[in-house]
């Protein structure tokens, strides 16, 4: 089935500056659909949750929606979404109520492939507690994590596997499916950051075997704010800090103060236009099944078309496996990346340079403070904006 690139553009008011947009990885454009749930929301009589009032049952409503929504595209149940601010802050709140399990001499295991929100939380907590940190180490050539990496590490003393569901630096995508089972096997939970992987590729957080999984709106053509998936058994078994009058059930026992209402809505938005990228029908995970598909096929020929073209006028980074993830990390012999950066941006071109985060993956490569450039495919993405960035580069490149 193929995939009308012009037809999703349409949604994007942000595309009328003419800009293209590389930029995604970092966050991406919203189409018209988000921006105006958002605002419907704002613009309803709505109140705290409650049963009583027709503001409150609104309130409620767009909550149990919302959490429905990011059931269906994570492969979750709606008891085990969790929303934060962000998923910087729902891991940190996570690895602080875990903790609380741990005794001294236990261990945690991180890689250095992650983004630094899926190793910071848990250094510092590990710290905290007496508790060792190793680290599981990627190959510098391939920028892939081997499965060995992580599960030579296990020990009856693992209590937390931290790792990416796909890098945001270099679009590599670890197997997590063959990971989980040997950390549960040694008594480990595993938490996924799924938040670059999540709008490029169809997810099935139970398939994977994640105990968490969590992901940004943001970044899938949603407003901002955190998601982490979790079986609604093992959410019960832990116990967050919380205000005494504050809900004990679950998932709202990990959520702090009110819900932004609004944000909420947006998400539902945005997965219903994932869902609907391709005509489809049935229930909105077949759909979104079938859209991911379908986007996944385009968004690989965007990138194939993207890497030809910088291909020996740039040094690219990281595997040219097919099942990455749309996102090229480059750097131009005799060009400062920042210098790069500032003058695709004169261009009209949106590709950031930098270490995104990912600080010890930048350090693993080698990488300057600088970083790399990086320039993310996205939905919305066309021949056009590719076209366009090759040239920009090829114009830079020192003579």
């Amino acid at each position: 089935m193929p995939f009308d690139v012009a037809a999703v553009r349409a949604h994007f008011p942000a595309l009328q500056e003419g800009v293209a947009h590389f930029d995604g990885p970092g966050g991406s454009q919203v189409p018209d659909v988000v921006a105006d749930a958002v605002a419907n929301t704002l613009r309803s009589g709505i109140s705290n949750r409650g049963s009583v009032t027709a503001s409150e049952l609104r309130a409620e409503f767009v909550v149990a929606t919302a959490r429905q929504a990011a059931a269906d595209l994570l492969g979750a149940q709606p008891a085990g979404i969790i929303f934060g601010r962000s998923m910087t802050q729902l891991t940190y709140d996570l690895s602080r109520t875990l903790a609380k399990q741990w005794r001294a001499g236990d261990e945690v295991i991180v890689t250095k492939l992650d983004h630094d929100a899926n190793v910071r939380p848990w250094v510092q907590a590990a710290e905290a507690h007496d508790v060792r940190v190793r680290w599981a180490e990627f190959d510098r050539t391939t920028g892939e994590l081997p499965v060995s990496a992580v599960t030579s590490l296990l020990t009856e003393r693992t209590r937390v596997v931290a790792v990416t569901a796909a890098s945001n630096l270099l679009g590599t995508r670890p197997a997590i499916a063959r990971i989980t089972p040997r950390a549960h096997e040694a008594g480990a939970l595993v938490y996924v950051d799924g938040v670059h992987l999540t709008p490029h590729a169809w997810v099935d957080v139970e398939a994977m075997g994640a105990d968490f999984y969590a992901c940004s709106p943001y970044k899938f053509l949603g407003p901002h704010l955190g998601i982490v998936a979790a079986r609604p058994a093992l959410l019960e078994s832990l116990r967050p800090d919380k205000l005494l009058p504050a809900s004990n059930a679950v998932p709202e026992r990990f959520e702090y103060g009110t819900l932004p209402y609004e944000l909420l809505a947006g998400t539902t938005a945005a997965i219903d236009f994932l869902a609907d990228l391709t005509p489809g029908t049935g229930p909105r995970r077949t759909r979104l099944a079938q859209s991911m598909q379908v986007l996944e096929q385009h968004e690989s020929a965007m990138l194939k078309r993207l890497e030809a073209g910088l291909s020996g006028v740039t040094r690219l980074y990281g595997s040219p496996r097919r099942d990455r993830t749309p996102t090229a990390l480059f750097t131009v012999d005799g060009v400062p990346s920042a210098t790069v950066y500032k003058e695709l941006a004169v261009r009209g071109v949106n590709a950031p340079a930098g270490t995104f985060y990912a600080l010890e993956c930048a350090r693993h490569l080698g990488l300057a403070e600088g970083g790399a450039v990086r320039a993310g495919i996205a939905p919305y993405t066309d021949e056009s904006d590719v076209d366009r960035l090759i040239t920009a580069i090829h114009d830079l490149k020192p003579s």
